[in-house]
């Protein structure tokens, strides 16, 4: 089978993937040449009474949880249809920012329905790329052809729905998912046309293995990323320093930074400048990590060997050149330092998701693989469809979905559930409603719709869905609390 892109976007209840719940997905296959392939995608997935959808991104998206409940699929519906309908061999799925946003959402989904988190992205020749990191290259490096938006406040933006207004793209509603997605063609065929080396330079190495194989040259490579300033058009030189000890992620350090003031300072020291904060003023540590696996937008120095290229990116190479032979004079030493606070950075971080998180077995994704054996099992699961799912027939290794399975069972078949197994979800929902009475999730909720609903320029839209979510928060409140 020919390889096709599947560009996707969706619409989510909050902008937490482990917490928040898809409510919209819309895609578009296409061929290579991004033309398209069949018909649209466009479906709903059914809100479960255990989540309290943030208010704010509700009025963004317009879709009411009421919604959801009467045309969408449950979560295990849904996955069938997606592994029925969409999933395909040697298939790349791409997105607007997908790999930071959407993608995680579809791992977390995948996760709770008893799925491998990860195949669908790459069984069978499949991939996945994101455009968005496609734009800043193209902006920094050859925006030839192609009018490039700026903010209210004047500085660059590459938002989606502003760079599809500059060039006269169709976008009529932003922030619905099938629009959004045929937005995101339209921005990606605009570049292919105009910049054809630079997207074909950027689809070849959205792998893992080229993006390794360029930055461990041990030479300096030009890379466009969010992590950079927008006036520098995101994009700076780095050079590979190795890899961070506990997690997979490459630790680069920023070329456009002299750094003599950070030689000589202590791990402590480094590991304060490493810290963010949004005072300028302050000296800041330039150093960064860079996940071969979620297709950063990297390229050879070469790239901006001509003036004009080094003056849109402020950034010589001359600049590049003196800063990397002061790097290289302490480079051992240097970084062992560095490494030293990567491992400090993710124990700390391990640590306080664990004690201010007190996280649910829904968000433990990830804690780590699934085996063969417990593979298997889940398989045995999802084919019963409900039908026969009593939780004690399931025996698995991983505690995470013993956990998960009675709450499989009562989000994808709540008719299905025997009187003990539906006081216990009543209890579970009850519990990720209410807990912390006043700090809860229902009520930080309504306190929202309030704050929200205090606006007088509201428009009889917006007023409209604060009606609906009024009524949802309070559908969702169960028959004992208000007694």
């Amino acid at each position: 089978m020919a390889a096709s892109f599947f560009f996707y976007d969706l619409e989510t209840s909050g902008i937490s993937s482990r917490s928040a719940r898809i409510m919209q997905f819309a895609g578009q296959r296409t061929d290579m040449d991004l033309n398209p392939i069949g018909e649209p995608v466009n479906e709903m997935i059914k809100l479960t009474p255990d989540v309290v959808p943030e208010p704010d991104a509700i009025m963004i998206t317009g879709i009411t949880p009421q919604q959801t409940l009467v045309d969408g699929y449950t979560e295990a519906e849904f996955l069938k249809f997606f592994y029925d309908e969409v999933v395909q061999p040697d298939t790349i799925f791409v997105g607007y920012n997908s790999v930071r946003f959407d993608d995680e959402f579809m791992r977390f989904l995948h996760y709770r329905n008893f799925y491998d988190p990860y195949e669908w992205q790459w069984v069978d020749g499949c991939s996945r790329w994101d455009i968005l990191d496609v734009v800043r290259m193209t902006r920094a490096l050859r925006p030839d052809g192609i009018e490039w938006p700026f903010a209210p406040d004047g500085k660059p933006t590459n938002r989606l729905e502003f760079l599809t207004k500059v060039n006269k793209l169709d976008h009529a509603h932003a922030h619905d998912a099938l629009n959004d997605v045929l937005a995101t063609i339209a921005v990606a065929k605009l570049i292919k046309s105009k910049q054809p080396k630079l997207f074909e330079h950027l689809l070849n190495y959205r792998s893992k293995k080229a993006v390794s194989e360029l930055i461990e040259r041990g030479e300096p490579f030009i890379y466009s990323s969010g992590k950079y300033p927008s006036v520098k058009q995101h994009t700076s030189a780095a050079y590979w320093l190795g890899r961070n000890p506990n997690q997979r992620d490459e630790v680069v350090y920023d070329l456009r930074h002299d750094p003599t003031p950070f030689l000589n300072m202590s791990v402590d020291e480094l590991a304060e400048a490493w810290k963010y904060t949004k005072d300028p003023d302050v000296l800041r540590l330039p150093v960064k990590t860079l996940k071969t696996n979620h297709c950063p937008a990297v390229a050879p120095l070469g790239v901006i060997k001509d003036p004009e290229t080094q003056a849109r990116i402020d950034l010589t190479l001359d600049t590049i050149s003196k800063n990397l032979a002061l790097l290289k004079a302490h480079q051992a030493e240097f970084t062992v330092k560095i490494m030293e606070i990567m491992k400090r950075s993710d124990t700390e971080r391990e640590q306080t998701y664990l004690v201010d998180n007190q996280a649910t077995v829904d968000e433990r994704l990830y804690d780590g693989f699934f085996g063969p054996g417990d593979k298997q099992t889940m398989r045995a699961v999802r084919s019963s469809e409900g039908e026969q799912l009593n939780p004690s027939a399931f025996i698995f290794s991983d505690e995470r979905l013993t956990s998960l399975l009675p709450l499989y069972k009562a989000r994808n078949y709540p008719q299905l559930l025997t009187s003990e197994e539906r006081a216990a979800w009543d209890e579970f929902c009850h519990n990720q409603v209410f807990a912390g009475d006043q700090s809860s999730k229902l009520a930080k909720f309504f306190k929202r719709l309030g704050e929200l609903g205090a606006d007088e320029k509201l428009s009889d839209e917006k007023k409209y869905l604060l009606e609906e979510l009024q009524l949802y928060g309070q559908s969702i409140v169960p028959a004992d609390a208000t007694e």
